[in-house]
C-alpha cells in the first residue's frame, strides 16, 4: 500500500488514480491575439495581466471545483529577455490573500525560486499560509532559469544547485517539531537544539508538501527522495509517458505523484482538434477530454492550465471547464463544490 500524502497532496490527488484539473494564475488571457494587439495599440506591455478581476474569478475557479489554484514565482519583470511578468504579485502575499478568499482548492506554487530566497523565511512564510488555508498548500520549488536575477540578490548562479539543496534541508529542519525545551537543529549552520530558536508557525501536517519543478539542478533520484511531488514541464504524450514511468519506478510505493502545467488555448468550437502550441494545446473541448485521458492512464496525476494564450473571455471559458471537462477528472475540490451547489439549488 502507498505511504501515506502529505494533507494537500491528499486534498489534490484522486484515490482512484483518475488526473485532477486545476488552474494557473493570473487568470488572464494576455497572450491572445485580441489582447496583444490591442495592448500594443496602447503601448502597454507584453506578459503584464490583468489584476482588476483575479479575486472574483479566484473564488469563482474554487465555486466550480478546480482542485488547485497555482501562482508562479517571478522576482522580476525582465521585458528584454523573457517578457512575461508571471502572476505579478509578491507569491506568499498573493498566498496569503486567495487562503482568505477560497475555501476548497488546493494552493501551490509553480515555483518558488529557492535559491533566491532565505530558507527560514521561506519556512515561516510557507506554514504561514499552510496553516491560514487550513492544510491546502503544496509548495513547489524551482532552481530558477534567469541568470541576471542571482547578483542582484547576491547570489551565485552557477551555485544554485548546491543551495537549493541546502535550503531543502532548512526548510524541512524549520517545519519538524522539535523536542520539548530544545529548538531546531542546523549544525552546518552553527544552530544546535540546546540554543531553543524554533520557527513558527508549524504546518497542519508533520510537514508541507514539496514539489520540485523541473529538475532544479539535481538528479531525479535525489528528487524521488527528497520531494513529495514531480512538478514536471508539459510533453508530447509519446515523451510524456517515459516520463511518468521512470518517476513511478523511482517512486514505487510511496504514492508520490507527477504533476505537470498546461498552456490552453481551449475554443468555442467543441470539435477542433488538438495541434500544438508552446508549452500546450489548442483545442476545442472533445479533444481535450481526449487528450486528459491519455495523460490520466500514463500517469500524470494532476494538471494546470494557464489560459493566458486563449482569446475568449475567461469566465466563459471556467464555465466549459467546469461544465465539460471536470466531471470527467473529479476532484475532492470538486464533489465538494457540487455538494454545496446541490444544497444551495435544492
Amino acid at each position: 500500500m502507498p505511504a501515506a500524502l502529505p494533507t494537500a497532496l491528499e486534498r489534490l490527488v484522486d484515490p482512484a488514480g483518475r488526473l485532477t484539473i486545476g488552474l494557473e494564475l493570473p487568470l488572464d488571457n494576455d497572450w491572445g491575439p485580441t489582447r496583444l494587439h490591442a495592448d500594443r495599440q496602447a503601448g502597454r506591455p507584453f506578459g503584464v495581466p490583468r489584476l482588476t478581476e483575479h479575486a472574483r474569478l479566484a473564488r469563482l475557479a474554487d465555486e466550480l471545483g478546480f482542485a488547485a489554484l497555482w501562482v508562479r514565482d517571478v522576482p522580476l519583470y525582465d521585458p528584454q529577455q523573457f517578457g512575461d511578468a508571471g502572476s505579478v504579485f509578491e507569491t506568499f502575499t498573493h498566498l496569503g490573500h486567495l487562503a482568505a478568499i477560497t475555501e476548497r482548492a488546493v494552493l501551490g506554487t509553480a515555483a518558488v525560486v529557492l535559491p533566491l530566497r532565505r530558507p527560514l523565511l521561506v519556512a515561516k512564510a510557507a506554514a504561514t499560509v499552510d496553516v491560514l488555508s487550513g492544510g491546502r498548500f503544496v509548495l513547489g520549488l524551482a532552481s530558477g532559469d534567469r541568470p541576471v536575477e542571482y547578483p542582484l540578490f547576491g547570489e551565485d548562479f552557477h551555485a544554485r544547485g548546491r543551495t537549493f539543496r541546502e535550503n531543502v534541508e532548512i526548510l524541512r529542519a524549520a517545519w519538524s517539531a522539535p523536542p520539548p525545551r530544545q529548538g531546531i537543529s542546523l549544525p552546518h549552520l552553527g544552530l544546535h537544539a540546546d540554543r531553543g530558536l524554533d520557527v513558527l508557525p508549524k504546518p497542519t501536517g508533520a510537514t508541507i508538501p514539496l514539489a520540485v519543478a523541473g529538475h532544479a539542478q539535481q538528479s531525479l533520484e535525489w528528487i524521488a527522495e527528497n520531494a513529495d511531488a514531480s512538478l514536471n514541464y508539459p510533453r508530447p504524450l509519446e515523451v510524456l509517458r517515459l516520463k511518468a514511468r521512470e518517476w513511478r519506478q523511482l517512486t514505487e510505493g510511496t504514492g508520490k505523484p507527477y504533476l505537470t502545467p498546461m498552456q490552453l488555448d481551449l475554443s468555442a468550437d467543441p470539435a477542433t482538434p488538438a495541434t500544438p502550441i508552446r508549452l500546450g494545446l489548442r483545442t476545442g473541448r472533445h479533444a481535450l477530454r481526449n487528450h486528459l485521458h491519455a495523460m490520466s492512464e500514463l500517469g500524470v496525476a494532476h494538471v494546470s492550465f494557464n489560459l493566458r494564450p486563449g482569446d475568449r473571455p475567461v469566465e466563459e471559458v471556467l464555465h466549459e471547464l467546469a461544465e465539460e471537462i471536470l466531471p470527467h477528472f473529479p476532484s475532492r475540490t470538486a464533489s465538494a463544490a457540487s455538494a454545496n451547489h446541490s444544497t444551495a439549488t435544492a
